[in-house]
């Protein structure tokens, strides 16, 4: 047997308790799939946008229709999709580069964001920074687990603030991922106040968990990954940026440069991938939930804590474990990574990372490097000793890959 019987009664215990959770994914995956079906289908895709450019990228067709795709699923104006994005985060960097000018504000209202985003900002000084640039940086912490929507109202009713950012997920914060309620309830509150600050959404590990994604209950800009829900596991880097056509035009002149913007940028020979790991996408993420939710139940039931509840509505495929014990921790990530297809004889240990302040260890045995729609567990070594769990391109692999972490972890 891959694992202990003992292993496999527990997981298929919990898998049976969690049955009705996965009918609301299966539901979620269906009006996702439709919708980028029509968007493949209105926008007449062809065998011919398959094709690559080099060079510049003059006129390339696919890339073209690529991203008339992504805006026609979101619901925006336009869209960057681009391989020449090396990361979600790069995309947010350019993304701020491109909408702030030296004296402008920009107010985080979810709190502090992502890590990878502190020397950028500044908060962590850099001498490459915005606020190098002049650029000012405020920020208004979620009370309970929610936006402070008097403090963010009495803020933006002064008009000098140019773009307000909301980080959807909870990166490795010990705050809950915000639903898509909340983020429109938010978004009013500011629309009430002021009609002209940019708000932006990070979007990262969000796409395709509803049936709607921001930019359909009001956000102006938002930025994700390819290398995570989008991307299927087929794209092999990359990111994007949906939003109003004019913000759009501002950040391709940011990632290539003023005059050419989204002119230019060969996909050498990305389109493809682009597109079918986009085709998958809705299922990829659908296994992802339910891998999460089954991770879920299974580690509650062993008596952990867990954020999401197996139960609860969730807005991203994150998801945390508690496990109050460096060690087990350790020993649970390292599981993963023996549950993995690609270096599955890898001892992931804690260790510096750029971007990080504390030790992380980082289990993720996948095709594509940093992939995060791949089963992977990472964790900053800092107490509570929370692991953060995403990805499974498919349901059984994902399984199977808890299946082998618990073992371990209980060895």
């Amino acid at each position: 047997m891959y694992v202990k019987k003992e292993i496999i009664d527990i997981v298929n215990k919990a898998e049976a308790e969690v049955r009705a959770e996965f009918e609301k994914v299966e539901e979620i995956c269906l009006v996702n799939t439709e919708k980028v079906l029509k968007a493949f289908q209105g926008n007449q895709l062809s065998d011919v946008h398959f094709g690559e450019t080099t060079g510049y990228g003059y006129n390339d067709i696919g890339r073209e229709t690529i991203e008339k795709i992504y805006a026609q699923i979101f619901g925006t104006e336009d869209s960057l999709v681009r391989g020449q994005f090396i990361s979600a985060s790069h995309a947010l960097n350019v993304t701020l580069f491109g909408l702030l000018r030296p004296n402008d504000i920009m107010i985080s209202v979810s709190g502090k964001p992502y890590d990878t985003l502190d020397e950028v900002i500044g908060i962590t000084e850099n001498a490459s920074s915005l606020k190098a640039f002049g650029v000012k940086y405020e920020q208004i912490d979620l009370v309970d687990n929610d936006f402070d929507y008097k403090k963010i109202g009495e803020r933006l009713s002064i008009k000098n603030v140019k773009l307000v950012e909301i980080q959807r997920s909870r990166g490795y914060s010990l705050r809950k991922s915000i639903t898509l309620d909340k983020i429109e309830k938010v978004i009013k509150t500011i629309r009430k106040v002021n009609d002209d600050v940019i708000i932006m959404i990070d979007n990262c590990y969000g796409e395709f968990t509803n049936k709607i994604e921001p930019s359909q209950v009001g956000a102006d800009i938002l930025v994700g990954s390819l290398i995570k829900n989008l991307g299927g596991g087929i794209a092999p880097n990359g990111a994007y940026v949906v939003g109003k056509k004019e913000l759009i035009e501002l950040v391709a002149e940011r990632l290539t440069l003023p005059g050419e913007g989204r002119e230019v940028g060969p996909t050498l020979g990305m389109n493809k991938r682009i597109l079918q790991g986009l085709f998958f996408a809705p299922s990829v993420v659908a296994s992802s939930l339910k891998t999460a939710i089954l991770t879920s139940k299974v580690m509650e039931n062993l008596g952990y804590g867990t954020e999401p509840k197996w139960n609860e509505e969730r807005t991203d495929i994150v998801q945390t474990i508690q496990f109050g014990d460096k060690e087990k921790l350790i020993k649970y990530c390292q599981g993963i990574q023996m549950g993995s297809p690609v270096d599955s004889f890898a001892i992931p240990i804690p260790d510096d990372m750029p971007g990080y302040t504390d030790k992380v260890i980082m289990a993720a045995g996948a095709f594509t490097q940093g992939s995060s729609i791949e089963l992977s567990c990472d964790a900053p070594i800092r107490e509570p000793y929370l692991a953060f769990q995403q990805g499974g391109l498919t349901y059984e692999y994902g399984k199977l890959g808890v299946m082998k972490a618990v073992e371990f972890m209980m060895e």
